[in-house]
């Protein structure tokens, strides 16, 4: 049996006394026991963590640190096929999902944020004096310090690098806590660290659960400077109640309950193929997925007919496969949820127009997490299907007369993190995608990302923004020093 154990300043650290089992969503097995972190071992990491910001660590320079990132996301390719097996253990998803866009976008995310200091805005001020020999105002930036990584079970070691690539390029030092669901890439990233040369102290992982587990004690460590956490809105509030003692900083991306919006004038095939995507990759277990649908009245049976089309379409199975298009959910334990919302759809009447069950699979996967990809019609916007994140591969389509019902039915949510506007008029797109309350707009795509632009969410999808040079403000603490000449 695998042993999956802490990572702390450079060693693998053993704490066999509290251990759990990670079982595979695609067949209940168990596939790793997995080494809780009590408050010791928290308190450890940090330590280390901290450590190292005084040490070797912070001698490096910006070039310096650049090349190491640069290693790093080279060794992830050359191990490419560990990377993607541990994914595919933790998650489930299928081999051509986490090996094109997963670990791929991994080691994008360490070339990415390589330079990001060097290409930090360099601001300085010229200052008149009574005197009238004047000032020099420069803006400089310093590490933040010990950053604790609290990271979704979703995408992740998309999600925590993410974060951990922009945490070192600016010299800080992290404390790594994946999710209990998905240990396993974490974990595997320590070795890469080691081999890549980062130094002890900077990298490190701790595993656990929340309350009362690896994550409270990490969140609530005093010698934390910072939190970045992307996961369910209820647990931001958590996290952000332990931050406001001793006044730490705050990155969140939280839940989301995205609107789609089809206009007739758009390209039809590409909608359904965008919404579609949009809806069902990952098993609909992604953060920006589309969960709510408004199509423009005079193609919105059409439109429904080729969406549930392709969600039937999709086939469960043996995440090796190629035949297999769609994984299960994370766990039994979620899929618990992700039915509740079926039942409440099927009890308000909705219309079912494509799953809404359990799937079949062979006998192998059967104690698997498995679940038919679903689209729905019908339902009043006081559903809590349509007001309620779910986080599955389902959605519910609703028609629409005017682009101004489209925009108000768009924005009546608390959510507000992403949304995809599909017409090929670009007068209205450019209007509707400015009065959309989101993080991101996306016209005529999803799921297009281009990592130096901002990317957060408005009302409870979040605080802050990440993403290219906007992740200094985040990353850094950022000084004026002003020299009197």
């Amino acid at each position: 049996m695998r042993i999956i154990r802490n990572f702390i300043n450079g060693e693998f650290v053993e704490a066999p006394a509290k251990r759990f089992d990670k079982r595979s969503p695609t067949t209940g097995a168990v596939v790793a026991r997995v080494e809780e972190a009590d408050f010791r071992i928290v308190d450890s990491s940090v330590s280390a963590a901290r450590h190292s910001l005084s040490g070797e660590w912070s001698k490096f320079t910006y070039s310096q640190r650049k090349d190491l990132l640069i290693s790093v996301a080279d060794i992830i390719g050359r191990r490419t096929k560990e990377f993607v097996d541990a994914e595919i253990a933790d998650t489930g998803k299928p081999y051509a999902l986490a090996s094109t866009l997963d670990i791929p976008r991994g080691a994008a995310n360490f070339r990415a944020f390589a330079d990001l200091m060097l290409r930090a805005p360099q601001e300085t001020w010229t200052t008149e004096t009574p005197d009238g020999r004047g000032a020099i105002n420069t803006v400089t930036y310093a590490p933040k310090g010990v950053i604790a990584v609290i990271c979704p079970w979703n995408l992740p070691l998309l999600l925590m690098t993410w974060k951990v690539a922009p945490a070192l390029a600016c010299g800080n030092a992290v404390v790594v806590k994946p999710s209990e669901e998905t240990p396993s890439t974490a974990t595997l990233l320590a070795e890469v660290m080691n081999e890549a040369g980062i130094p002890k102290g900077v990298y490190n992982v701790v595993h656990g659960f929340g309350p009362n587990s690896a994550g409270e004690f990490l969140t609530q460590h005093p010698d934390v400077d910072a939190i970045t956490f992307t996961g369910e809105s209820k647990t931001g509030e958590a996290i952000m109640k332990s931050a406001a003692v001793g006044l730490r900083d705050v990155s969140f991306e939280l839940g989301g309950k995205n609107a789609g919006i089809v206009f007739a004038d758009c390209d039809f095939d590409a909608a359904v193929d965008g919404i579609a995507r949009a809806t069902f990759l990952n098993c609909g277990q992604i953060c920006l997925g589309t969960e709510r649908v408004y199509v423009e009245r005079p193609i919105f049976e059409k439109f429904v007919a080729a969406l549930a089309a392709k969600a039937s379409a999709l086939k469960p199975g043996d995440p090796y496969s190629e035949a297999t298009t769609i994984g299960p959910l994370i766990s039994r334990e979620h899929r618990e949820k992700v039915i509740s919302y079926f039942a409440k759809a099927k009890f308000e009447g909705a219309t079912i127009h494509a799953g809404g069950h359990i799937p079949e699979v062979p006998l192998t996967f059967a104690n698997g997490a498995w679940i038919e990809p679903t689209v729905w019609t019908g339902l009043p916007e006081t559903s809590a299907v349509i007001r309620e994140e779910i986080f599955g591969p389902c959605c519910h389509v609703a028609p629409f007369d005017a682009e101004v019902e489209a925009i108000a039915r768009a924005n009546d949510s608390r959510y507000g993190l992403a949304t995809s506007i599909w017409t090929q008029d670009v007068s209205r797109a450019n209007r509707v995608a400015r009065q959309i309350r989101v993080g991101i707009a996306w016209v005529n795509s999803w799921f297009l990302r281009d990592l130096r632009t901002p990317f957060g969410g408005a009302g409870i999808s979040g605080i802050g923004r990440e993403g290219g040079t906007h992740s200094l403000a985040f990353y850094t603490e950022m000084r004026n020093v002003c020299i009197k000449l």
